[in-house]
């Protein structure tokens, strides 16, 4: 019985630690307000009525979620597109020597410049918007797969070339789960990003969406829906970690073991 009881106060304790400091923020937010009121930093309690009466309605379903399902396609194409890509890259030293220049200047350039271009290309659509969040975010998993690639142990490589593997069983049982763990620390930078080129891309030329919406609201000085919108961003970072660790747990359940291991 102690072992549970335990482990339940430990995830108690942990909730806590986690509350604590923005509770403390907000607290702090709330006396401020009260005892220098600002007409552009409204108190949180104006602001969460801001977020109840401006995201709470129809708003959601005309801005939000097309956001949402635009950021989700992006991050998903920016995954599959960079472990791909990567593998490949990474698993053959010609490609690597020929291509990382190339690459080297693409990431480079800062994706938002790439907006004006690719209006002229594709439209103000959702296709539109969806390339500028993976003309970003595929960065991050694409180099970290490279990298993670090319750092997989030569004698795992031999072992494989040994036992004559076929070139599928070798992505699947030794490449991939070998880079793993660089993998899934590039998807992590890669959803932070991913979220700043979601609202950007939907600043521009835009009539709908969650950067539009905000953008709007900044121009006609509505404040408090404004930070409104900046706390819904917050709380789509705070989900987007929270599934990727649910993730990467499973992802890694072998390597958090092998740590648990080596530090027993």
């Amino acid at each position: 019985m102690s072992r549970p009881i335990t482990a339940r106060r430990r995830a108690l304790e942990s909730v806590a630690y986690a509350l604590a400091f923005p509770a403390a923020l907000i607290a702090l937010w709330a006396g401020s307000a009260l005892i220098t009121p600002n007409r552009f930093f409204p108190g949180p309690a104006r602001v969460m009525e801001a977020f109840v009466s401006t995201w709470l309605t129809d708003a959601f379903v005309v801005d939000v979620l097309p956001s949402l399902v635009r950021l989700a396609l992006g991050i998903v194409l920016s995954i599959v597109l960079g472990i791909s890509l990567g593998a490949v890259i990474g698993s053959f030293w010609v490609a690597r020597s020929f291509l990382e220049p190339i690459l080297e200047f693409f990431r480079a350039i800062p994706p938002p410049v790439l907006i004006p271009v690719l209006m002229l290309l594709l439209g103000i659509t959702d296709e539109m918007k969806i390339v500028v969040i993976v003309s970003g975010a595929i960065w991050p998993v694409l180099l970290n797969t490279i990298e993670g690639v090319r750092a997989i142990d030569p004698v795992m490589r031999e072992t494989a070339a040994t036992y004559h593997l076929t070139r599928g069983s070798r992505v699947f049982s030794l490449v991939l789960p070998g880079a793993a763990p660089q993998i899934m620390a590039g998807v992590r930078q890669s959803l932070s990003v991913a979220l700043i080129l979601m609202v950007i891309s939907e600043m521009f030329a835009s009539s709908s969406g969650l950067g539009y919406r905000i953008s709007y609201f900044q121009r006609n000085y509505l404040i408090a829906e404004m930070w409104s919108g900046i706390v819904l961003l917050g709380l789509i970072g705070i989900a987007l970690s929270l599934i990727f660790q649910a993730a990467e747990r499973v992802v890694l359940a072998w390597y958090h073991g092998l740590k648990e291991i080596e530090r027993a």
